[in-house]
């Protein structure tokens, strides 16, 4: 019969017994249970010397001396780490280790050793284990795209945790800021303070979220992003219900969430410019090749002007000013265009009996003037830019 893992015990016992009978073969009795026959005698000496007690007791399989094992110095040098970081994983804690002593190299430790000592430290809680991302994307360089978002409440006294802002190719954290709120006033200026000492990036991801969305504009365009959108900044809008367009932003949040619940400090606006600070400097990135943020990143040589200039259309086009409304009024009628636009200049591009309306480089509406249509062209010029 095959060798089973229900009442492996007593088929052990069984098996000795049998093969201390007069005439037994051991190799034969070893083929029936599944076992090897070297498992058989030794099953056999260790009955013949304590019984079946000796047989039926299970026996620790660690060597009894192991000569590349880790030293316990160590071993409790990854313990303290550990402690001191116990949101950061075996990779993260090797990689900074490494930096502390050289010599751990020579050693060859991989982070599976260290993974097996937190292990057997039990300093790995089941919250603590992720699957490992199938796919990735990023940018070729710095600032090509930021991704922004305000992270949830949670480990927070506030309704609202912080804004923050990542650049895609280094993971560099360009703001982690409490603002208390999503108003808009606080937001834009943060992006300000952000702009002027880092330049400006290409393209900017943000989620379906207030101050920068709005349900109502048929582009999801509020003032804001009007704002941002005059700064010479493309903007993308997330998936909706899809957080993983926003994957390394999330990332970090989770990183910010394992931290608050582990470290279990008061987290105020100085703590996390601590943890910002070790997020791009101290703390090895995966996906990055255990390189840090900063290692990767550098200011964008797109500089903030400050107030923006007004866009500058091509010459043989109309230019009007929306009124307090968002709407233009020409030829005696009143067009609706956007409330996000308000006051501001767009163009009027004429082709035969249609008028398309610019806003900067942006085709919103196309007016028939036979028909008096007034058509929202797509929402997204961006929308098929893979991110």
């Amino acid at each position: 019969m095959p060798w089973r893992r229900t009442n492996v015990l007593d088929q052990r016992l069984q098996f000795v017994i049998r093969a201390s009978e007069p005439g037994s073969c051991v190799a034969g009795l070893s083929r029936e249970y599944g076992i090897s026959r070297q498992t058989g005698h030794s099953w056999l000496r260790r009955y013949a010397k304590g019984g079946a007690q000796a047989v039926l007791e299970e026996r620790s399989r660690r060597p009894h001396s192991s000569p590349r094992a880790t030293a316990r110095g160590l071993v409790e040098e990854i313990q303290r780490l550990r402690q001191n970081k116990p949101d950061w994983g075996a990779r993260k804690l090797l990689e900074v280790l490494r930096g502390a002593h050289g010599e751990w190299r020579e050693r060859e430790i991989s982070p599976s050793t260290v993974h097996r000592i937190l292990e057997r430290e039990g300093l790995i809680a089941a919250g603590d284990r992720h699957p490992a991302a199938v796919q990735r994307f990023e940018r070729q360089a710095p600032n090509e795209l930021w991704q922004m978002d305000f992270k949830g409440p949670q480990g927070f006294n506030q309704g609202i945790g912080p804004l923050s802002i990542l650049d895609d190719y280094s993971r560099y954290l360009l703001v982690l800021r409490q603002l208390g709120s999503t108003r808009a006033q606080g937001v834009q200026a943060a992006w300000q303070e952000t702009f002027a000492s880092s330049g400006l990036p290409e393209y900017l991801l943000l989620d379906h979220g207030i101050p920068w969305y709005n349900g109502w504009s048929a582009w999801g365009w509020s003032e804001l992003t009007v704002w941002i959108l005059q700064q010479g900044v493309h903007v993308i809008w997330s998936g909706i219900r899809h957080p993983q367009t926003q994957g390394k932003v999330e990332r970090m949040h989770g990183a910010l969430q394992r931290a608050i619940r582990k470290r279990k400090q008061a987290v105020d606006q100085p703590w996390l410019d601590e943890f910002r600070h070790e997020y791009n400097h101290v703390r090895p990135h995966e996906g990055i090749g255990m390189r840090v943020p900063a290692q990767r990143w550098r200011p964008s040589e797109r500089r903030y002007r400050g107030e923006p200039r007004d866009w500058e259309y091509p010459a043989g086009w109309e230019v009007h000013r929306l009124n307090g409304e968002g709407r233009l009024n020409w030829r005696g009628q009143r067009w609706e265009v956007s409330r996000a636009l308000r006051h501001q200049r767009v163009g009027l591009q004429r082709c035969q009996e249609r008028i398309l309306v610019y806003f900067c480089n942006l085709a919103l509406r196309e007016i028939h003037l036979h028909t008096g249509q007034n058509i929202i062209l797509p929402a997204n010029p961006f929308r098929d830019l893979q991110c």
